[in-house]
């Protein structure tokens, strides 16, 4: 009888560890989370900034300036950490276009106000791959620890999801950016 509550003891410590470990896990995901939903923002809110300073200079090259607006999304607030994923991966394939079209307009590549905001988005392009690379380490724990025997019989009878890596989407966001001008 002894030996029985023994057990149980040992077993009900055990799923209350359990418990804790991966309610800890999550909450290093969720503020790891906020870290790239910063840098996203503060992206975003500098990406009219940037456009707007380039329109003056090219104005044919509309076609890349709409499509970083496009890409930007109209309520960055609103959306789902799933569309802020998206989002933020739409628009770092963009980007380069736009440093590439200050490679062409000498003007505007010493333009000081497109060079104070080249030098802050260039600053903000390095804090956000900082946060994915902490935020994937995060999330790759927590999932592991959610998907593998025995933790993921105490995740799944408290709910615990598996959450999303921030990645590269697509074959283009991983090569260079090939621009030319006739």
């Amino acid at each position: 009888m002894i030996i029985a509550v023994v057990v149980i003891v040992l077993i009900v410590l055990y799923a209350i560890a359990t418990y804790n470990g991966l309610v800890k896990s999550k909450n290093k995901c969720f503020a790891a989370w906020a870290q790239i939903d910063v840098q996203l923002k503060r992206r975003a809110d500098m990406i009219p900034n940037i456009v707007e300073t380039v329109k003056g200079y090219a104005k044919h090259e509309s076609e890349t300036l709409i499509a970083v607006i496009e890409k930007r999304g109209s309520n960055y607030d609103s959306m789902t950490e799933e569309q802020k994923i998206e989002s933020g991966a739409a628009i770092s394939s963009v980007i380069p276009n736009i440093m590439a079209l200050a490679e062409a307009y000498p003007d505007l590549k010493a333009n000081q106000n497109f060079m104070n905001l080249s030098n802050q988005l260039e600053a903000v392009e390095e804090d956000i791959a900082n946060s994915r690379k902490y935020y994937n380490g995060t999330v790759k724990r927590y999932n592991m620890s959610v998907q593998t025997i025995p933790t993921n019989i105490i995740a799944g009878m408290f709910h615990f999801e598996k959450k999303p890596m921030f990645e590269v989407e697509s074959q283009a966001e991983r090569q260079n950016v090939k621009v030319k001008f006739d």
